[in-house]
């Protein structure tokens, strides 16, 4: 899995599964023989006795550690000594459409893989659907997302690449943790330090499990005394499975329904901590797509309105399992796509509304204008250039403010008018 909170990372070559996982930032400089002397002398000092007093062994050490050098070629690295910077530049980056996540080539290709998916692995499929109450459909939806079905290249050095983040990384703490968490995995006999496999965030394995997540949630379920999600299907399912279920999966619910909200509906009212049953949001106009009906048995259970680019494109109608997924990354598109592409694994039918009227601008606009909400007092979640739905709501609410019918999305008009 991607770092916690960490936006999409892992967008595929036929969609959006896996491009990240298998780039390597281009151009890997060499380590200067005095960063690589810190380097290990940093090793020694503050990560073996750490280690030892967790019970690492000196024989695991060597394996894992001995000969590191750190990967240069990793994005937002700070030089050892020097104060930290502004760890990203937004201005000239374009805000990411999320409609380009859900193109239908790309979707078909992942249907047509996880389909046949579904049918090989059938029988550990609906065993794991048994003990743990996930739709197997999810679990597949996961899997094409986050390494394309184990077909993606998962090609880094997970000492290297977590050492080097905890070394000179602006999460050090952090990776200080997930290191130690990694040689915890190969002191367990889960696998060997050789073949401990990332992806260049220090991600693990098939389910993209960070090393620290591993630990609370792989499981062995091809019963070989082992939890590998490198190499076993079955292990890389049910640890998605167990992950799911220990965040409050519940099997009796979907993950939500593309809905019709009316304009007498503010859009405002997205978010989850906004919910309402699901009779409520029905008496206050909102319907199913198409004329369908909200199962009974959803009426008396609390759904949330979800409009991911406000008033031009999709609306849903989302379920608590909707948030679990975002447990397993914290983006509205990344769950979005979940909920999606296992719906189409079964009734292979795009959204019923389309994405329209965006307006191309960048990260840094959006961050100016989180910036200036911030300033008159409205809950952003935070100036970072990206549109998450407390950014969505309080545009809505300034709107609102102004006298403005609310879209909750910003166009290259609105990004000016906010002040």
């Amino acid at each position: 899995m991607a770092t916690p909170s960490q936006p999409i990372t892992a967008l595929a070559a036929t969609g959006l599964a896996v491009l990240m996982l298998a780039f390597s930032p281009a151009g890997e400089a060499s380590a200067k023989p005095s960063l690589t002397r810190q380097f290990r002398a940093w090793i020694d000092k503050e990560i073996v006795p750490k280690a030892r007093r967790r019970g690492i062994s000196k024989r695991v050490l060597k394996a894992s550690l001995g000969g590191l050098t750190p990967d240069l070629s990793l994005p937002d690295l700070q030089q050892p000594g020097t104060k930290p910077g502004r760890r990203k530049d937004y201005s000239q980056s374009e805000f990411a459409n999320p409609a380009r996540y859900f193109k239908e080539g790309g979707l078909n290709t992942y249907v047509k893989m996880g389909r046949q998916r579904l049918k090989k692995w059938a029988g550990e499929l609906d065993r794991i659907e048994r003990r743990y109450g996930v739709s197997k459909r999810i679990l597949v939806a996961i899997w094409a997302r986050e390494s394309g079905f184990g077909r993606a290249a998962i090609p880094h050095n997970a000492f290297r690449i977590l050492a080097t983040q905890a070394f000179m990384g602006h999460r050090k703490a952090m990776f200080v943790g997930e290191l130690l968490a990694a040689l915890e995995i190969v002191q367990r006999g889960d696998i060997g330090a050789d073949r401990m496999k990332s992806s260049w965030a220090g991600a693990l394995g098939q389910p993209q499990f960070m090393p620290s997540k591993f630990l609370k949630y792989a499981v062995d379920f091809d019963g070989d005394g082992r939890r590998d999600i490198w190499n076993s299907v079955p292990d890389t399912l049910a640890s998605i499975a167990h992950f799911l279920k220990q965040h409050g999966w519940d099997g009796s619910r979907d993950w939500g329904f593309e809905a019709e909200v009316p304009r007498r509906v503010s859009c405002a009212l997205e978010g989850p901590e906004q919910g309402r049953k699901v009779r409520d949001w029905a008496k206050r106009g909102v319907t199913r797509v198409a004329g369908r009906e909200f199962p009974a048995a959803e009426l008396a259970k609390t759904g949330y309105l979800m409009m991911p680019v406000g008033r031009y494109g999709p609306a849903f109608i989302a379920t608590d399992n909707f948030y679990v997924i975002k447990s397993y990354n914290e983006s509205d598109a990344y769950a979005l796509y979940i909920g999606h592409l296992a719906d189409r694994l079964g009734r292979n039918r795009p959204f019923v509304a389309s994405w329209r009227g965006l307006d191309h601008f960048s990260r840094g606009a959006v961050q100016r204008m989180q910036e200036r909400l911030i300033r008159q007092g409205y809950d952003v979640g935070g100036a970072d250039g990206l549109v998450g739905f407390k950014t969505r709501t309080a545009i809505g609410l300034w709107q609102e403010k102004h006298g403005m019918r609310p879209t909750c999305f910003p166009n290259a008009k609105l990004l000016k008018a906010v002040r």
